[in-house]
């Protein structure tokens, strides 16, 4: 058995050495939800010194909000938000001498498109437009997972470790109190779960390809590290998507 161990990372809070050397791959906030030119060239080039994958991660343009905030907005312009958040990215990879490999929404956007479809289907087209052989990661049994499939794309279903979920597969809205898994104890062992048995996801139960962390969780660095042994430990390989 084998998974691919993700974090949500370059995102100005900090931590990204910390965490760098646990996971086999990085979804780069790509300066609309958080980051900026600067922080996407250092985060580049950590994940580069210890050999991890890197991804783009695009959000809502909501810096206030930390991409957490729904919006509107049409197709088209999601098409082209994305467009331009992976291009930018890539363009600071590409200099340093590292390709992208998948690309994975943030936040709202991210939850958005696991249960809209529309808006699901834009971003499976831009990701397409830009490099089809980019792998799409989204909620796995998601929406966003579907679209990707039939855009003829390469997916990968996730899963959350430090994440709650509600019955239908879906993620626990952050308002609610019990949203995120505090102890990496608890955290760990959730991982060891959902590779092994992965999500009901509405009455079915749906594999998972990949596990993210996220990066600005107040023990993010303990989770990666407590995350990977015990996956190692349960005789499940780490391998990047």
């Amino acid at each position: 058995m084998k998974i691919d161990l993700n974090c949500d990372i370059g995102e100005s809070v900090g931590n990204e050495e910390a965490i760098m050397p646990y996971i086999t791959s990085a979804n780069i906030a790509c300066g609309f939800h958080a980051g900026d030119e600067v922080s996407m060239r250092r985060t580049v080039r950590l994940a580069k010194k210890y050999e991890v994958a890197i991804g783009a991660h695009p959000g809502w343009k909501d810096k206030e909000g930390f991409g957490r905030r729904e919006m509107s907005v049409s197709p088209d312009d999601v098409e082209a938000l994305v467009l331009y958040q992976i291009g930018a990215l890539y363009a600071i990879a590409k200099v340093e001498g590292l390709e992208l490999r998948h690309v994975k929404p943030h936040g709202a956007l991210y939850n958005q498109a696991a249960k809209d479809k529309l808006l699901a289907k834009a971003i499976a087209r831009a990701v397409k437009r830009f490099n089809p052989d980019l792998t799409l990661v989204g909620l796995a049994g998601s929406s966003l997972i579907e679209a990707g499939v039939e855009a003829g794309l390469r997916v990968a279903g996730e899963g959350f470790p430090d994440r709650n979920y509600n019955s239908d597969g879906t993620l626990i809205s952050r308002r609610e109190r019990n949203a995120l898994l505090e102890s990496p104890e608890e955290v760990a062992i959730h991982a060891v779960k959902l590779a092994k048995e992965g999500i009901d996801f509405s009455g079915r139960r749906v594999h998972v390809d990949t596990l993210c962390l996220h990066g600005d969780h107040p023990y993010a660095a303990q989770n990666a590290k407590l995350v990977r042994n015990v996956l190692k430990e349960s005789g499940i390989d780490i391998l990047a998507l």
